[in-house]
């Protein structure tokens, strides 16, 4: 009887891996073809049996998992939103959902892309309206002391309209945002974790943005045609003023983004050197790259005024590419070949080693921090010299996290597989040591891992006990709910020699990056300072109406569950700014503003202010009221509204 279960588990596992890897060979052949502008061979076909789960742990093991009511999760989970626009919180082992952060999308809930304070951060046409109404977040990255996360801020990027944004880790709210200048398709973002030259400035100062998509520099519709002149943007940004520093222009796309233990590099995985324009053209060259940029050798050359301005931007660029980057010595950015199509580089904690792995490639490619230092001081012949390992590890390899143990743990998507490998084994075996075996675990997830990371694993503290894999589908897995299917963030313990399962979470499209942070790292606020609000009003007995000319102000405050005004009253044409402040000083007592009709609807967290401004353009009675559960009293807590004809 147990050799019959184990044999039925035996083929249902050979059944999944030969269908994946069917899906997998159908889906290159598929690609070959489009290159070579052939018939692709028939494909497996789209529809399938569910594959088979990977064997369930006992209800006790999975038990050590859960947070019983009332306590608290060891980890936040800090996760991109993708074409949502937001930033999330989770909780985590738990994976409950704890907030959504509005940074690029509009939400009604808080009011953002509705006050004038997240207006101003989001950015305005001259019309008052917003710039953007779309956002693509695809990198969350917090900033750093010391090699490890400080709690101060997390960067953001805007995929769609080339933006960074700045999100406040005390208040977990977006504080800034800037467009980046000459850049289309922003995909990878990183901090810097001190400063190149001071050894004093341990602390990050600088965030670094990889431009994906070649464009004309002065696109302007002119010069649509010569696509041989296209080029991406690597870009610097200040960490406190969120200002553009520098831009680099270089050769192919830029992807994913990594910064140095020491400030000395970034850098990013490269694909389509080849700077093609049109599919086919993009998949010519055997190999693409990891760039790497010598950070200090760049600010010198701005300083020197070694740049040039493209458009109507004033951020200086330098020159990064190939034929401008000839002499080591001299160089500002390092091209080191890696496996086709790479996607995603990331650090190791221990600062030697930064691992780039090739979507077309079966191998992960592992790059030696001191040797591109050493080929910038043109003491190595190719820069391929920087490579010390390249295991192949299976299909369709993109993220890598590591454990602090040595070990490094890679997304396989094509073969829906989470694989773990040793580093020194790996570099063993890539110097001619029959004997090791870089491979020592591999994990079925559900299915095609996108982005992976481990606990703390971008940082020198990374405590190797949890793996998150973010899974781009997740048929099987849960309930249906329609044809947009929740996709699935599997919670793996890597704290053994063997990967263990522990828990599926179920996320809403679309995440793409996490961090995994202990709660101890993370400070937040739980009521505002008045006093940092300069239009606040400080008491009920200063609410009015003030009238300048066809502009209304109304001062207003909220404190359960009354606002500061019974009523106010505007004429129709009136443009009307309403600044409500949120008295009550009890922690967690929100207070929501809303005006049927009018669009309005935004909260105010205690001690907080936040206005509107809108044209009183409908006459007649609107009742303000409070959104927020804040009292018994709380469908009385409201206000009218008269605009007279």
């Amino acid at each position: 009887m147990n050799d019959k279960k184990a044999s039925q588990s035996e083929l249902a596992g050979i059944g999944r891996r030969k269908f994946l890897n069917t899906a997998a060979l159908a889906g290159l052949t598929v690609g070959v073809a489009a290159c070579n502008d052939k018939p692709a061979a028939s494909a497996a076909p789209s529809a399938a049996a569910p594959a088979a789960a990977p064997a369930a742990h006992a209800a006790s093991e999975v038990g050590k998992y859960e947070v019983a009511p009332g306590q608290l999760d060891e980890y936040y989970s800090f996760s991109s939103g993708g074409h949502s626009g937001e930033c999330r919180i989770y909780g985590l082992p738990s994976g409950r959902l704890f907030k959504r952060i509005p940074v690029f999308n509009m939400d009604c809930l808080v009011g953002w892309g509705v006050t004038n304070e997240s207006k101003k951060i989001l950015g305005t046409k001259p019309d008052g309206s917003l710039k953007y109404h779309t956002g693509d977040t695809h990198h969350i990255h917090p900033s750093y002391k010391d090699g490890t996360y400080d709690g101060r801020y997390m960067f953001v990027n805007d995929k769609i309209h080339g933006r960074l944004a700045r999100i406040r880790m005390d208040t977990m709210e977006t504080d800034k945002i800037v467009e980046l200048p000459l850049v289309q398709g922003f995909h990878g973002t990183f901090p810097d974790k001190r400063d190149p030259v001071d050894p004093a400035i341990n602390y990050t100062t600088r965030v670094f943005c990889g431009g994906e998509f070649a464009i004309p520099l002065d696109n302007n519709g002119k010069n649509m045609d010569a696509t041989a002149d296209y080029r991406s943007i690597f870009s610097c940004v200040d960490a406190e003023s969120m200002e553009v520093r520098w831009q680099v222009l270089v050769d192919g796309n830029c992807d994913l983004v990594a910064s140095s233990y020491d400030g000395k590099l970034a850098c990013t995985n490269q694909y389509n050197t080849e700077n093609g324009v049109h599919y086919e053209d993009m998949m010519s060259a055997e190999m693409d790259a990891c760039l790497f940029f010598n950070i200090a050798r760049i600010e010198e050359a701005v300083k020197a005024g070694k740049f040039k301005t493209y458009g109507g931007s004033k951020v200086p660029v330098v020159d990064g590419t190939k034929a401008g980057n000839s002499d080591p010595k001299t160089s500002l950015v390092c091209y080191v070949p890696v496996g086709k199509n790479p996607h995603g580089v990331n650090a190791s904690p221990d600062g030697k080693y930064y691992a780039c792995s090739g979507k077309l490639s079966p191998t992960a490619t592992l790059i030696e921090h001191d040797l591109v230092l050493k080929w910038f001081d043109g003491d190595l012949k190719d820069a391929r010299e920087a490579v010390v390992a390249e295991p192949e590890i299976g299909l369709g390899p993109l993220h890598t996290g590591f454990d602090g143990r040595g070990n490094a743990y890679t997304t396989l998507f094509l073969d829906s597989q989470i694989v773990k490998w040793n580093v020194e084994a790996a570099i063993k075996s890539y110097k001619g040591d029959k004997t090791a075996q870089p491979v020592v675990d591999r994990l079925d997830v559900m299915y095609q891992p996108g982005h992976g990371f481990t606990s703390m694993g971008e940082t020198k503290d990374a405590d190797g006990k949890y793996f998150l894999s973010d899974n781009k589908f997740s048929k099987d897995r849960f309930l249906p709910v329609g044809p947009l299917h929740p996709e699935t963030a599997q919670l793996i313990d890597i704290s053994g020699d063997k990967m263990k399962l522990v828990a599926d979470h179920a996320v809403y499209s679309e995440p793409h990056d996490s961090i995994i942070v202990p709660r101890n790292l993370v400070r937040t606020r739980q009521v505002y300072d008045i006093d940092e609000f300069p239009n606040a009003v400080k008491d009920a007995k200063d609410c009015r109406v003030e009238r300048k000319g066809k502009k209304v102000t109304v001062y207003l405050t909220s404190q359960a569950p009354t606002f500061g005004l019974r009523e106010w009253t505007v004429k129709r044409g009136d443009e009307v700014t309403i600044i409500l402040t949120n008295l009550d000083k009890v922690e967690d007592l929100t207070h929501g503003l809303a005006i049927p009709k009018y669009d309005i609807n935004f909260i105010v967290n205690p001690q907080e202010t936040k206005s509107v401004t809108f044209i009183a353009d409908k006459p007649g009675v609107y009742w303000a009221y409070c959104t927020n559960f804040c009292h018994a009293l709380h469908l009385e807590m409201r206000s009218r509204m008269l605009v007279e004809a």
